[in-house]
């Protein structure tokens, strides 16, 4: 509120479509999931190609943790994954993964441009 002054009528108005509180909840927290380096590293990988969890490993410079961040973006439905025989593959949920990602990259890159 500045100096008192408020627009009940606009007030009124965004209140009425404004996202539950729930669903505000769940948003922020696919944004916390996507609040990790090791997590970025696996989603842009995962925009070039289904990998199974030896290449993550390998492209992430990582083992174990690869592994605990592709269970938290499993679970966050960011990635989906099939089996073929004894080898677990990877790859990106839908089409929405990568457009948030791209969008927060091209965010970025502009700022880097401005600087």
């Amino acid at each position: 509120m500045e100096d008192g002054i408020v627009d009940i009528e606009k007030v009124k108005k965004i209140k009425k479509i404004m996202p539950s509180d729930d669903l505000l909840f769940d948003i922020a927290e696919v944004f916390k999931v996507f609040g990790d380096t090791t997590r970025m590293k696996i989603i842009s990988a995962l925009l070039e190609a289904e990998l199974c969890v030896g290449d993550i490993a390998e492209i992430t410079n990582s083992t174990q943790s690869a592994i605990s961040q592709l269970r938290v973006l499993k679970q966050a439905k960011l990635v989906k994954f099939r089996k073929e025989g004894k080898i677990v593959y990877y790859s990106l949920d839908d089409e929405h993964v990568s457009e948030m990602y791209e969008m927060a990259k091209r965010h970025i890159e502009e700022e880097y441009e401005r600087k």
